[in-house]
């Protein structure tokens, strides 16, 4: 079960390394920098890896870095990639606690000091998170008072991600230490799309999870030019990408997870249903987001009884409505607003709890 404590301050001043992997993104570096130097109760030392931009990020980065000895640069030659980029700088740091920090994004004050301050005190926790607002060109007031720190089984956290089959955690809120981070390997390029969620998953196989609770510790940028958004579009892609996820995590981590077999059945069952939600979706608003036959393949393949479940049904209820020309389940209007109503609670769910999940 997860438990709730009141937090408490950190008498000592923990060394926290923070990895800035950069590319075509020198322009915000100085604003990501700034939040990182500007953290109080932490001792911070940061590594800023351009990835060979081509559009003078480096030169951007030699400034910063120049301003302050505590952060230094290294400049590639050639281009790297994203995951070979993140996996060189947290294996160059050697702060007892490690951040990976987008260029584009930035600490809360104080964040660092609140994640260390609840690993400090349970020193089985080896990956800390909590809630990161998204922004576009200023951030919104930062809550600076966490209200109380959440500690799960690492066990516990896995199968709620199992059953929801959503990543709550984004990069930029996660503390690691960086002991768990070097026995990790840091990030798989088997899973581009999932690295993160693999690395937290395989994380939680190894002890509690915590979260720091009523504050914010990081924010967000949203923009296009999020790589996530240019690079790996669609629903379905999403799928194959999480399925790869758990296969790996439950093929290769099995020591770690005595109910690996139970664990791995939930999250096939969640992702068949996703599939199905979105087919289901599309036909209720009389739309196609994406063709529904990948969906529906993939549904059936990783959850062959998928075709006995109620949303099977509705789906073949749903397909036969939209080839009799009968127009869509719900009205448009109405839709809208319904979906807007559950993305709300979803969103206050997941900001208050740290967990998200259909409703």
């Amino acid at each position: 079960m997860v438990s709730r404590v009141r937090p408490r301050e950190s008498r000592t001043r923990p060394r926290v390394s923070v990895v800035i992997p950069c590319y075509n993104y020198g322009h915000f570096l100085p604003d990501c920098v700034g939040t990182v130097l500007a953290q109080d109760g932490v001792d911070v030392d940061v590594l800023i890896i351009d990835d060979c931009s081509p559009d003078g990020s480096a030169e951007a980065a030699r400034k910063v870095a120049t301003a302050d000895p505590r952060v230094r640069l290294i400049a590639h030659e050639t281009n790297s990639g994203h995951i070979a980029t993140y996996n060189e700088g947290l294996s160059t740091v050697d702060g007892e606690f490690v951040v990976l920090l987008s260029a584009d994004d930035l600490l809360a004050p104080g964040s660092l000091a609140r994640a260390t301050a609840l690993m400090r005190a349970f020193p089985e926790i080896g990956l800390g998170y909590g809630f990161s607002p998204g922004f576009t060109d200023q951030p919104p007031v930062a809550r600076t008072s966490a209200s109380s720190w959440s500690i799960w089984p690492g066990h516990e956290w896995i199968e709620q991600m199992c059953r929801r089959m959503v990543n709550p955690v984004n990069t930029p809120d996660v503390v690691m230490r960086t002991a768990l981070m070097r026995e990790l390997v840091g990030y798989d390029a088997r899973v581009p799309h999932a690295a993160d969620f693999l690395l937290w998953l395989r994380a939680a196989a190894r002890g509690p999870i915590g979260r720091v609770n009523g504050a914010d510790q990081a924010f967000y940028r949203r923009h296009g030019a999020n790589m996530h958004v240019e690079r790996f579009a669609g629903v379905h892609t999403d799928l194959v990408e999480r399925r790869r996820t758990f296969d790996i995590l439950f093929g290769e981590d099995t020591a770690h997870l005595p109910e690996a077999e139970r664990l791995h059945g939930l999250a096939r069952r969640a992702m068949a249903r996703e599939a199905l939600v979105t087919v289901c979706q599309a036909y209720r608003l009389g739309r196609e987001s994406e063709p529904p036959e990948p969906l529906l393949a993939f549904a059936e393949e990783v959850f062959p009884q998928v075709r006995e479940t109620r949303l099977w049904r509705t789906h073949e209820r749903y397909l036969t409505r939209a080839k009799n020309g009968r127009g869509p389940v719900v009205p448009p209007r109405v839709s809208r607003l319904v979906d807007d109503v559950r993305g709300r609670v979803r969103w206050r769910r997941w900001r208050r709890s740290g967990l998200m999940g259909a409703v």
